[in-house]
């Protein structure tokens, strides 16, 4: 059973900065893809930012240049760096693993941005 534990959300000033992560129970290369996608009150979950097993990592234009995701293989864990926060990334953010046959999801942990 594929488990994905986020944590690191929480409170943060506008202008500010949160280190979320995404510990996966798997080596992290199983999956083809994991990302974070991202789900504000009254909104559809919509993507945040992506990394690939291979390739470049893919970001949503309204957190391209402000969030950073990356990965640690020892660790199997994925962590974006939210910079620069507005309140309008206030959302429960969920991390996601994809594989070939199988998608997966975290619990989520919500990052609220207060100005």
């Amino acid at each position: 059973q594929v488990q994905l534990v986020e944590s690191g959300g929480g409170l943060a000033q506008s202008g500010g900065s949160l280190e979320l992560s995404c510990a996966a129970s798997y080596s992290i290369w199983l999956f083809k893809v994991m990302g974070w996608y991202r789900q504000a009150p009254g909104k559809e979950r919509e993507l945040v930012a992506e990394i690939p097993r291979t390739g470049t990592s893919h970001y949503a234009d309204s957190v391209k240049g402000r969030f950073t995701i990356s990965r640690d293989k020892a660790k199997n864990t994925i962590y974006p760096l939210l910079d620069s926060l507005k309140s309008e990334d206030t959302a429960v953010y969920y991390c996601n693993a994809r594989r070939d046959y199988g998608i997966y999801w975290g619990q989520g942990t919500l990052v609220t941005v207060s100005s």
